[in-house]
């Protein structure tokens, strides 16, 4: 990110990608320094700096979607 980009604000049910984790999930909550996420399938929630955080685009989101809905169809866990 650059000086001239604005910086992102996490907002309640964004979908985002953890940077620093490589993870993708939803924004549940704020705690702290923190903003609490969920793994788009579900789960137990992680704790992710903000400044850390990209705002996934609508495509980049419904994908993930996709992908955990074929992965539990297979059988997978999330």
């Amino acid at each position: 990110m650059t000086a001239d980009e604005p910086t992102y604000k996490p907002r309640l049910g964004d979908t985002v990608e953890d940077t620093q984790q490589s993870k993708v999930g939803k924004v549940m909550g704020f705690v702290g320094p923190y903003v609490q996420l969920r793994p788009i399938g579900g789960g137990i929630e992680w704790d992710a700096r903000p400044d850390r955080l990209r705002l996934l685009t609508l495509a980049e989101a419904l994908s993930a979607g996709v992908a955990v809905a074929n992965a539990r169809s297979r059988g997978g866990c999330s």
